[in-house]
């Protein structure tokens, strides 16, 4: 299209020099009673129009052929940088830079196609490639592909659907990642088992009433990302639906809480037997969350960072003087919660938590039942929404700026809310952690764990959160001090408290020796069996 326009545009040009040149040649002749050749008038009508220079002429007496010059000086300012920003410097950008292929390299054998880049994808496709997976990546809109070879990866251009699985060589793949709209993806699944490919074909799905149609049309598995994050971000928020350590309220006089280490901290920096918690409080840290992710195996060693949120049991008491010694207060436990987002991710996160039983508010820019209509960047807006007496601050935006802008103010201010956030670019979760937020998810994460766990034969990994108390017998450990038993340094078990002779001892410091008929209240990962 673009040459056919710049060949239209060459023969304009030429017609209207001849056009000019001919008038100047009549004008000359007839008004100015100089004669000229038609050579000459359009040496003169070239040099004008491109404002090089007039050659021999330089003086026109007629009011006509004044006019006819200015006519044509005025066309050639006007014309040529039209020219070059429409035409030539497109041309010349587009010739010099380098092409997307529109197939894959025919050596390409056993690898793994994916359709349309897109934050769902980005962890995956680093995961592949740090397993060394050939991967190729297939868009239909040639700037995404375009982006995604200037990161390194191979991609390939198509200008339509049809043509995904032969431009990709799909017969020598191993498997097909669909991340299209649903009825592309529904397309793709079908073109591709048509076609004879028998192998793996992954999708993701927009709206999980899909899942089932998807499947039917071929696919290994659909996966909806967006609603797993936003169970997972609901689970993390909320006790009644995932119990952070199930069990520990079986335990007399035992509690649980959360201690947020500020900057100011005299234990921030310093490992846990440096920090003397235990030892000058009594009470135990089950847990430290650092950057979304959890340390259960607490061992002395452990360095405790600002920011970091402890988690520790223990006796009213203990928990009081473990507060004073950190320098922090208990993150809130009671209250509604604050959504702000009431998209996909939103909706999902909202239902889980009203049907659990928990009150949750909702700021949103469009109005619907139960939404307070405002913009979550707006102090204002926060407060008016109930930002003080919340017990968490969940942010279920679309971009990811406006979650980390988001942050900031509500941290700065509410210090001791917890602040949740559902983030769409993994590179992206780093930044908004630096922001205040003590929890967040990207879908790129979510989906690249699941996927490279099918694509590479891997189980997914045990998330350390997964914990829960329980009673364990003492006799096998008789005559052993807590500081010697073999569970607490090999799978980070944390002993909260002993039974004896119908008592629960809860302050119990590495000395304490266990006796026969003791029983052990244990907390531990589920993938840990202590028996």
């Amino acid at each position: 299209m673009r040459r056919r326009r710049l060949a239209l545009l060459v023969a304009s040009l030429i017609a209207f020099l001849f056009g000019v040149a001919l008038l100047y040649e009549i004008g000359m002749a007839k008004l100015e009673h100089k004669p000229r050749t038609f050579l000459q008038s359009f040496e003169w009508a070239t040099e004008t129009l491109s404002t090089t220079g007039y050659g021999a002429d330089n003086r026109w007496s007629h009011p006509a052929m004044v006019m006819l010059v200015i006519g044509v000086q005025v066309a050639g300012m006007v014309l040529i940088p039209l020219i070059l920003a429409g035409f030539i410097l497109p041309y010349l950008a587009e010739r010099f830079e380098q092409r997307v292929p529109r197939e894959a390299d025919r050596k390409l054998a056993d690898h793994v196609i994916v359709y349309r880049t897109g934050p769902a994808v980005e962890t995956l496709l680093q995961r592949l490639a740090a397993a060394n997976v050939p991967t190729v990546v297939v868009d239909t809109d040639e700037n995404s592909a375009r982006a995604v070879m200037e990161r390194g990866m191979r991609a390939v251009f198509t200008r339509t659907e049809e043509d995904v699985l032969d431009a990709c060589r799909a017969k020598a793949a191993r498997a097909i990642v669909a991340n299209g709209r649903d009825e592309e993806n529904a397309a793709l699944v079908l073109r591709a088992r048509q076609s004879g490919f028998t192998k793996e074909i992954y999708s993701f799905v927009e709206d999980p009433n899909h899942r089932r149609a998807m499947e039917l049309a071929g696919a290994t598995a659909a996966y909806t990302p967006r609603h797993i994050v936003a169970a997972a971000l609901a689970a993390h928020a909320s006790d009644l639906i995932s119990p952070r350590v199930p069990g520990i309220d079986a335990i007399d006089g035992i509690l649980r809480r959360e201690i947020r280490v500020p900057g100011s901290s005299p234990i921030a920096g310093k490992t846990l037997g440096e920090s003397r918690i235990g030892a000058e409080s009594g009470a135990i840290v089950v847990g430290v969350w650092s950057r979304s992710h959890l340390l259960s195996n607490c061992l002395a060693s452990t360095r405790i960072e600002a920011g970091s949120v402890l988690e520790i049991a223990g006796d009213a008491d203990a928990l009081e003087q473990a507060a004073k010694l950190i320098g922090g207060t208990y993150l809130r436990n009671t209250g509604p919660y604050l959504m702000a987002g009431f998209g996909e991710v939103g909706r999902k996160v909202h239902q889980l938590l009203t049907d659990a039983g928990e009150e949750v508010r909702v700021i949103d820019r469009v109005e619907g039942p139960d939404v307070f209509v405002g913009d979550v960047l707006d102090p204002w807006v926060l407060e008016r929404a109930g930002l003080s007496d919340s017990r968490a601050v969940i942010l279920a935006l679309n971009s990811d700026d406006a979650t980390l802008f988001a942050t900031v103010i509500a941290r700065d201010a509410v210090p001791d809310v917890t602040v949740i956030a559902r983030v769409n670019h993994a590179r992206n979760v780093e930044n908004i952690h630096r922001a205040g937020a003590d929890y967040a998810l990207s879908i790129s994460d979510i989906s690249g764990e699941m996927l490279s766990a099918r694509l590479l034969g891997k189980t997914k990994r045990p998330r350390d959160e997964h914990r829960r108390a329980f009673r364990l017998a003492g006799d096998p450990y008789a005559g052993q001090k807590i500081a010697e038993l073999d569970f607490r340094t090999r799978d980070g078990g944390s002993v909260l408290a002993v039974e004896r002779d119908g008592q629960t001892i809860h302050r119990l410091s590495s000395e304490f020796q266990i006796e026969q008929g003791d029983s052990l209240w244990v907390c531990s990962t589920e993938r840990h069996t202590m028996v």
